[in-house]
């Protein structure tokens, strides 16, 4: 028996990636009748009933759209927790914060809140959903009898798990899948993380920096309610940031934790026992959440910022980590992800109901010049701010706090923050 080859496959536009950022750029695309394939060396497993591991992702109300028009929205099985309020204040470990503070509340702006926190397993658990939906209305369609119809967008193709080569001229990108068919685009989206293979293979350099940090990220209980208020508490070792999440099966009121120290510190908290543990979160957090309880699990990684000389090649575009990446002390490292994909995905869906062709290198030209110069001023201002608060000296010190009172008092200076926080410029 002779096995019969793939045929092949021909499509708009191939992400490469399905992380959060590729794969809201695809169903996105898809939903848009744009004809998508999505490549993932992962298995993308259904997760119907996953437990919560204490990840979460602060979702800024710019990067709301995207989710709602690639269909994931409505598909989180968790529900968002509005950030409605934001309060930055300057302090030390175990002693009170700072009286000089900064307060922004949604009202004063607008009626939405700032963000969202959204459960990692609840957004994975969307997408999964989402891409395989599409992907299976794409297998039905060839089965329809003549003049039937289906609600459902079919423009996606999806493989997962599936190892893929790319080759690019100035006609198309190919995209061969190993056991599969090869497919042909008139565009390839690189999503595929800070050590993308696409970026690397175009000959793309990267300009990296470690900070010397970890992140630690957990989520608590806690007695009191947060009434949808973060906090983000500067101290000398790096920021803290207490973020507010909806209630789920591990409590009532629960908070996302993420704070940054020295590495032997970071991997010190690490193996403390639970009691050891929660000593410290309430040294960093304060009294006003009362008791609280460590839920889910611990999570540390260090911490580096990215940048890719340019954003494309020919037929190439990069998108999120693959572009980009930056310190988590504002929470806008996935923002600025599904900023790219926002920009792009608009870019691309006029171009193909135009009849354009979605690789060329004019659009590619808009998509770097728009994208990449929004990436640099969020690396350097995270970075700025890393450094200015990341210190104990008293002139700095004092410098800061009376800085964050000014911007407290400066009405119009603070409104141009809180829009900033909202993801309100898009590129």
């Amino acid at each position: 028996m002779t096995l019969q080859p793939h045929p092949p496959v021909e499509v708009a536009v191939c992400v490469i990636g399905a992380g959060p950022v590729g794969g809201a750029l695809a169903a996105r695309l898809a939903s848009a009748g744009v004809p998508t394939a999505l490549v993932d060396r992962a298995a993308l497993p259904p997760m119907e009933h996953p437990d919560f591991d204490g990840r979460a992702y602060a979702i800024a109300a710019g990067s709301r759209p995207l989710l709602e028009q690639a269909g994931l929205w409505d598909r989180l099985p968790q529900p968002p927790g509005p950030i409605l309020d934001i309060r930055i204040s300057d302090g030390r470990i175990g002693q009170p914060a700072s009286p000089l503070f900064l307060h922004f509340d949604h009202t004063e702006v607008g009626d939405q809140p700032f963000g969202y926190m959204i459960e990692a397993r609840s957004l994975r658990v969307a997408l999964n959903a989402r891409v395989h939906e599409l992907a299976e209305s794409n297998a039905r369609v060839h089965e329809l009898a003549a003049g039937q119809q289906l609600n459902e967008s079919h423009n996606l193709h999806l493989y997962a798990p599936a190892q893929s080569q790319v080759s690019r001229d100035a006609h198309a990108a190919t995209i061969a899948i190993a056991g599969g068919p090869t497919i042909t685009a008139q565009l390839v989206i690189a999503a595929d993380g800070r050590e993308s293979q696409l970026r690397k293979q175009a000959g793309i350099g990267a300009t990296r920096f470690a900070y010397r940090q970890h992140a630690v990220v957990c989520a608590i209980a806690h007695e009191r309610p947060h009434h949808g208020t973060a906090l983000e508490h500067f101290l000398p070792e790096g920021p803290f940031a207490q973020l507010p999440m909806a209630p789920n099966e591990a409590g009532q009121n629960i908070s996302a934790l993420v704070w940054t120290d020295r590495p032997e510190r970071a991997a010190r908290f690490m193996a403390m026992d639970e009691a050891g543990f929660t000593r410290e979160i309430s040294r960093r957090l304060g009294s006003h959440l009362g008791a609280v309880t460590p839920i889910g699990r611990r999570w540390s990684y260090p911490l580096s910022a990215l940048m890719a000389a340019r954003f494309t090649a020919t037929r190439l575009a990069l998108v999120g980590d693959a572009a980009h990446g930056i310190h988590p002390i504002a929470g806008q490292g996935l923002n600025l992800g599904l900023r790219d994909a926002t920009f792009l995905a608009t870019l691309l869906i006029n171009a193909w109901e135009d009849g354009d062709d979605l690789g060329s290198p004019q659009l590619l030209r808009r998509y770097q010049s728009a994208r990449r110069p929004d990436a640099m001023l969020m690396l350097a201002a995270t970075d700025a701010l890393d450094r200015l608060f990341s210190t104990d000296f008293p002139p700095i010190r004092l410098a800061r706090d009376l800085g964050i009172a000014a911007v407290h008092r400066m009405p119009r200076l603070k409104r141009f923050f809180m829009r900033q926080a909202m993801g309100a410029a898009q590129g």
